[in-house]
């Protein structure tokens, strides 16, 4: 328990994981400042200066709840004890496994969640619950990166070189992020490298803060991120730019790229991304040419039904110009949630094990069983992705009973509308949380967890960084940490001594269960930690000093070279028509994180960002006689959404931008394309075809705001 004037800890927000110090001031909130941690250098954005704010929330929950009516998911709830709720959840449990089966129970974790309670969550699906149906969150993030670096590079870390390199690089490429809102902190090494006289250039449909500060940005049609890589990699071959040596020597499947890439002439690759032919070559030059040079990629370029094959088109431009494992240089992709990183890679995925293992494969089942004292077949094993699994709830065969860990599926999945009716169609549906978030209000059981900072774990941020967040003060009395929470559900499941809430042991069987995997965290300690400022995996051995770069011998891949992956462009599953004549993509904004569960409820954010608002090109806005504030409804073929008006020239004619992190009638994935990519199952949210009507003027009742979350919630259950 944190006890001393500061404590050093870690911002609970995205995957930077600024440092922070944290000072008790009684009776308010503890008050925090940045510290000169590697990746902020004593920068903090907004969201982590408030981040104390939501410690003794008014809204906080503090106790469990339950439905006053059991059979009735539509009373409303009481407060409840601990030993009444879990009664509950363990009956529910036990009812579902014993008329449908093992398989009918599931879990859905989230991004946001210590490598701790992570690792013990997969756990404890297939060791508690023995249930093949875990997935999280971060299939809607990082699943089509994660994809194309294993298959390209047989390993998968965002970030495979410190973020402090990406002031050294002479020339960056940035698709579909904009660092400068999602992670301002970030921004100061783009700034040195800048200074330092190197070029930045944007691929964003966007006039993006960050791609106003590049030297070039280039404004594609969303959705043609494949077909511009593959055109810039047909320049880059035309025009003799490519490394042959480092082609020949570190790399296999070139030939069958190169062929794929002379389809892709400049002309057509203009018709098909609405990118100049000149922006086209002078990127190539400015890549080929420099002495070092990073190619990195985003949601923006991910978060489609090609997204896996995008990524990969941009790995095989990096490779075609050798830059992967070369000082200052290689390919990157920017991981989005705190801890994105480490909870792809300890068993929240349907298809993994700890330490990046594959689920069936018999020898690492046979390695995590043997940590966790169980019978390999006694494993399930993959079960269905987080789309998949959402759509199967409650029908024959699928999951009747529920438990999600942290996150706010009703707002951050595609298609909310068909989410919330996969919802109502469970038998029982549990959530863990801080606030009662649009999900939890459909829950029959809503229990109170410790927030980040009244906790202790580890979390690994984008650059494979793995570092401890600290406890500052205590949960409030009558609230658990998820490690208690489930050691407690397992013990009355029968299971209670496979299960610890003690982070530190359960940390320490992670290394073990990780131990000789890709992400082989063995050689970290809580100890190493706090001294170095962090460990980069993989680190096999305390001996080891940690991986802080990776693939400049060698790539993870079985005859140690990266693989060219032939990709081709595939037009997005759901075209504009004459009923859905616009493009709707979507994405955050500086104020706000994920579904704004928390963010939402900061009263110094809302003063800054209180409305959603859709922004949309002054010639669209012109033609639909729409004025600055008015109040625009978007409809797709899903949905519909109510936004205010922000009428900017920042923004393609064709194309409208609305944030995701509202729910209620501004909710942007009540529009979004389920359709899934066929690697990652990641789902279609940064492309799909809308009408725009303007429906009110500036003065009308904002429609686009739903009224406090506590009480919109509240009214929902």
């Amino acid at each position: 328990m944190g006890t001393s004037v500061d404590t050093a800890t870690h911002c609970p927000y995205c995957s930077l994981q600024c440092g922070v110090a944290m000072r008790p001031a009684p009776p308010r909130p503890p008050v925090i400042e940045p510290t000169e941690f590697p990746t902020n250098r004593g920068g903090l954005c907004a969201k982590g200066w408030s981040a104390a704010e939501l410690l003794d929330h008014p809204d906080r929950l503090l106790t469990p709840l339950v439905r006053t009516d059991p059979a009735d998911r539509r009373s409303p709830f009481r407060p409840a004890t601990w030993d009444e709720a879990l009664g509950r959840v363990v009956d529910a449990i036990r009812t579902s496994q014993e008329r449908y089966g093992l398989p009918s129970v599931g879990v859905f974790g989230g991004g946001g969640l210590t490598n701790e309670k992570a690792y013990q969550l997969g756990k404890f699906a297939r060791v508690a619950l023995r249930t093949p149906h875990i997935d999280y969150n971060g299939r809607f993030c990082m699943s089509s990166a994660a994809t194309a670096g294993n298959r390209a590079f047989g390993i998968d870390r965002g970030l495979p070189f410190p973020l402090a390199d990406l002031a050294e690089a002479q020339t960056i490429l940035l698709v579909g992020a904009n660092p400068a809102e999602t992670m301002p902190p970030a921004m100061q090494y783009f700034d040195a490298g800048r200074a330092a006289g190197a070029t930045h250039i944007v691929v964003d449909p966007r006039r993006t803060a960050t791609a106003r500060g590049a030297t070039m940005h280039l404004q594609p049609t969303p959705g043609t991120d494949l077909a511009l890589a593959n055109g810039l990699l047909h320049i880059a071959i035309r025009e003799g730019y490519v490394d042959e040596d480092y082609i020949a020597t570190r790399t296999t499947g070139f030939e069958a790229v190169r062929q794929a890439a002379s389809k892709y002439w400049p002309d057509r690759v203009e018709r098909l991304t609405g990118v100049d032919e000149t922006q086209l070559r002078a990127t190539v030059r400015a890549l080929a040419t420099a002495g070092s040079a990073m190619i990195l990629t985003a949601r923006g370029a991910e978060q489609h039904s090609t997204g896996t094959d995008t990524a990969q088109a941009f790995i095989n431009l990096a490779l075609a110009l050798g830059l992967p494992g070369k000082p200052y240089s290689g390919y990157g992709t920017i991981t989005g949630q705190g801890n994105g990183q480490g909870g792809r890679e300890h068993g929240q995925k349907a298809d993994q094990l700890p330490g990046y293992r594959r689920i069936d494969d018999p020898a690492a089942r046979a390695h995590v069983a043997g940590v966790w004292g169980v019978d390999p077949d006694e494993l399930p094993g993959p079960g269905k992705s987080a789309v998949e699994m959402l759509d199967a709830l409650g029908t024959p065969g699928g999951v009747r009973t529920l438990l999600v860990f942290a996150s706010n599926i009703v707002v951050s999945a595609p298609d909310r509308n068909r989410v919330r009716e996969s919802l109502r169609a469970l038998d029982f549906l549990v959530v863990s949380d801080i606030f009662l978030s649009e999900t939890a209000a459909q829950a029959d059981v809503v229990l109170p967890t410790a927030q980040w900072a009244e906790e202790e774990g580890t979390m690994t941020n984008l650059e494979g960084r793995v570092l401890r967040r600290k406890q500052v003060l205590p949960p409030p009395d009558g609230v658990l940490d998820d490690l208690t929470f489930m050691s407690t559900l397992a013990n009355r499941l029968g299971r209670g001594e496979f299960f610890s809430a003690d982070p530190r042991v359960v940390f320490d069987e992670l290394r073990r269960a990780s131990a000789g995997g890709i992400a082989d965290y063995a050689g970290i300690t809580y100890e190493r930690i706090e001294k170095e400022d962090g460990v980069f995996w993989p680190c096999p051995d305390e001996g080891h000093p940690g991986t802080q770069r990776l693939f400049a011998e060698e790539f993870a891949t079985p005859d140690k070279r990266a693989r060219f992956i032939r990709v081709d462009h595939r037009d997005v599953p759901e075209p504009t028509d004459l009923e859905y004549p616009y493009v709707l993509t979507t994405g955050r904004i500086m104020q706000h994180y994920q579904s704004g569960n928390q963010t939402r409820r900061s009263r110094s954010l809302q003063m800054t960002a209180h409305d959603p608002r859709v922004e949309l090109h002054p010639d669209l806005a012109r033609q639909l006689g729409v004025a600055a504030n008015d109040l625009v409804e978007l409809r797709s073929r899903r949905g519909r959404a109510v936004f205010r008006a922000l009428v900017t020239d920042t923004i393609r004619p064709d194309t409208v931008f609305a944030p995701f992190h509202w729910g209620g009638a501004a909710s942007a994935n009540a529009l979004t394309d389920p359709t899934l990519d066929r690697y990652s199952r990641m789902p279609s949210f940064k492309v799909c075809a809308v009408a725009v009507a303007r429906v009110g003027g500036p003065t009308d009742p904002a429609a686009a705001s739903p009224p406090p979350l506590s009480s919109e919630s509240r009214k929902d259950g």
